[in-house]
């Protein structure tokens, strides 16, 4: 930065001799200016004391200095979020990271080390581990030879032919050569005929639970525990944190049920949260049926996994959280969008909150399909299964 001629003090003692009656042009040919950057000067500083000077310019420092970090801060978040859906995990991994942030945004190596947390002399840091091309040749040689071998079975047979290398060694070759074996699908067995579950069109007939994960700007991993009316298409609750444990589970559902009352079933998968004692122990006390669906089988939790991905696509990818409140306070937004504004293509593109509020008023689902737009909950029950009332398939 180019320094200044003339202090404040002095600027502002160059404009007393005016005040005091000395002509512009002297002032200028005394000290070699310009009578313009009089002018300036007086506009600047005119009717000020020292005092006020200095506190101008301690004023103009700070406000630069924050400027600056504001613009540090926006482009480390910027950095993250350009590398938010990459794993940081391992050197290698990390030295990609800052040469693409150097790369994209030219980034310096410094900056880029100190946003992937990775130290400057291991980003730059080069293999010197030898080839190993006829070790890789026998290798595929084998494993073209052996289908079916995996990398210890060729790691046995490598033995044999005196090759002195660790397993570990021949599993990374074996990683990079890409022979991993793929594995066979099980024989698909007939387990018979399986009917819908039978609910009955009105609010709390059953509600699904699943999971979400995303993570913070920091990295941080979090999950949010989702729990959803199947006829309504209401959000009960959406509770993220960084860890959700089967009491956590059975403690939020009974604080829904003292808000809205009891379900007639609860779906979710087989997790270990939903499969917990905890779990186990508090659907029997409160008498509520909870169905677990089929291994590998996500579409018969269809509706909260439809409201998954909904969240993760107008939500999850599309804010960064820097923390764990932000990302409640977030959620919480969303969700009140979802119940109370957000059309449900679904329900005729009313939203489901007004969808609730009609089949409560009607104590029962809309025959009309004019009426309020509203198509039915789910398909209706195949033949052969009977239903009583006003019950549908919806599973």
């Amino acid at each position: 930065m180019k320094k200044k001629r003339f202090t404040e003090e002095q600027i502002i003692g160059i404009l007393r001799e005016q005040e005091a009656g000395a002509k512009a042009a002297d002032l200028a040919r005394k000290y070699a200016v310009s009578e313009t950057t009089l002018y300036n000067w007086k506009a600047k500083f005119g009717g000020m004391d020292v005092s006020e000077a200095k506190r101008l310019k301690a004023l103009e420092e700070e406000n630069a200095r924050l400027k600056k970090l504001l613009a540090d801060q926006l482009l480390d978040a910027a950095a993250m979020r350009e590398l938010l859906g990459k794993k940081m995990v391992g050197p290698a991994v990390k030295r990609e990271a800052v040469a693409h942030l150097q790369a994209v945004m030219g980034l310096s190596e410094r900056r880029a080390c100190r946003i992937v947390a990775i130290d400057r002399k291991t980003a730059r840091y080069t293999s010197t581990r030898p080839a190993d091309a006829e070790l890789r040749a026998e290798l595929r040689g084998l494993a073209n030879a052996r289908r079916r071998f995996g990398y210890r079975r060729l790691f046995v047979l490598l033995r044999q032919r005196g090759e002195r290398s660790g397993k570990n060694r021949i599993y990374r070759l074996y990683r990079e050569e890409g022979l991993t074996v793929r594995k066979r699908r099980a024989r698909r067995r007939a387990v018979g005929t399986r009917a819908p579950t039978l609910v009955e069109a009105k609010p709390n007939a059953r509600w699904s639970l699943d999971f979400v994960h995303d993570q913070l700007a920091s990295g941080r991993r979090f999950r949010i525990l989702n729990i959803v009316d199947d006829v309504t298409r209401e959000c009960l609750a959406a509770i993220p944190d960084t860890s959700i444990s089967g009491k956590r589970v059975a403690r939020e559902l009974s604080a829904l049920i003292e808000r809205r009352g009891k379900p007639g079933m609860i779906v979710s998968d087989n997790g270990t949260e939903f499969t917990s004692n905890a779990v186990l122990s508090w659907s029997e006390e409160n008498k509520v049926e909870w169905h677990f669906i089929m291994p590998g089988k996500p579409m018969q939790n269809g509706f909260c996994e439809s409201f998954n991905g909904r969240m993760r696509d107008e939500l999850l990818n599309e804010t960064l959280f820097f923390g764990l409140d932000h990302a409640r306070e977030k959620v919480r937004s969303w969700v009140d969008d979802y119940n109370h504004r957000r059309p449900h293509s679904s329900l005729g593109y009313a939203t489901p909150a007004d969808y609730a509020a009609a089949l409560t008023a009607t104590g029962d689902r809309l025959r009309n399909p004019d009426q309020l737009r509203r198509s039915p909950v789910a398909h209706p029950t195949p033949a052969g299964v009977s239903t009583a009332g006003t019950q549908l398939a919806a599973g």
